[in-house]
């Protein structure tokens, strides 16, 4: 009787989070699925249409514009702000002054809300009254509508959006750099390694499961972006800066559309799922490697 009350414990300890998981997860996501496969506006019961908003999707060049928006955004963020994150998170790991001021001033946009921080940047690169113009003719750079013209607003917004990043993969490389011990290091400098052989040899390999969790992390939150490019442009002009959740957005709340707006996020939250399964082998082999 003992035994058998062991057995059964830990099951029923772990059935209230599979309870919440099962109400807040796995239903909507077979519901979003169900509504993908019809012909719903919320004014009306859903109507059967099997895989029309699927093949509808296939021939929608807005749509084929915003995947192509949101892979360049994922591109454009997620290396430069791993990459910039980890310079600093090496620089702010020696002893000197005032680091603690610098890690907290570099961490704050990661802080602060999306909303509050694209109002800001909307102030900021305003042509007529933002300072941004100004400081780059002072530099002799010519000055434009950054956020309005086709050829710059998806690129403003990727610059934004890494310096928004920036803090939180410096804390995270900050916190497994000092976790490698000194030892290692101290052993390169007998032997004349400098800086930069260091960081190669040591820091960089020694951080892969960091750089993992965050390529991982980074690569699902820049698939979701949408409150900074809405606010910043509200996926235009003419569409440039669009995203694919922009698109969901846009097709559910703005058009009531919302058997598209739903084959729209389960092609997302498919590109999501195979390209973090891909990430995750990729990393889970050569640490197997080593």
């Amino acid at each position: 009787m003992q035994k058998g009350w062991n057995r059964v414990i830990p099951y029923l300890l772990i059935l209230p989070n599979v309870l919440l998981f099962a109400v807040f997860v796995l239903v909507p996501i077979l519901w979003i699925f169900y509504l993908s496969l019809t012909d719903y506006s919320m004014l009306s019961a859903p109507v059967w249409t099997g895989l029309a908003n699927y093949s509808r999707l296939l021939h929608d060049s807005i749509f084929h514009r915003a995947v192509a928006n949101t892979a360049w955004y994922w591109i454009g963020t997620v290396v430069p702000g791993m990459a910039i994150g980890l310079v600093l998170a090496n620089l702010l790991s020696m002893k000197l002054r005032g680091l603690a001021a610098f890690r907290a001033l570099i961490y704050l946009p990661g802080v602060i809300s999306s909303v509050a921080v694209a109002m800001t940047w909307l102030w900021m690169l305003d042509p007529a009254q933002g300072p941004v113009n100004p400081l780059l003719e002072f530099f002799g750079i010519e000055g434009r509508n950054w956020l309005g013209d086709p050829a710059t607003s998806l690129e403003t917004v990727i610059v934004i959006g890494v310096w928004t990043g920036i803090g939180y993969a410096m804390i995270v490389f900050l916190a497994g750099i000092q976790s490698i011990p000194e030892s290692l290091y101290e052993a390169a400098s007998l032997d004349g390694a400098s800086g930069f052989r260091k960081l190669w040899h040591i820091t960089v390999p020694l951080l892969k499961p960091m750089t993992l969790f965050l390529f991982i992390t980074a690569t699902i939150r820049s698939f979701q972006v949408f409150d900074l490019v809405y606010v910043l442009t509200g996926g235009g002009p003419a569409n440039s800066s669009t995203t694919i959740v922009t698109q969901i957005i846009g097709a559910s709340f703005q058009e009531y559309r919302m058997g598209y707006a739903a084959a729209m996020a389960v092609f997302l939250l498919a590109a999501t799922l195979v390209v973090t399964l891909i990430q995750y082998g990729i990393g889970s082999r050569n640490q197997a490697a080593e």
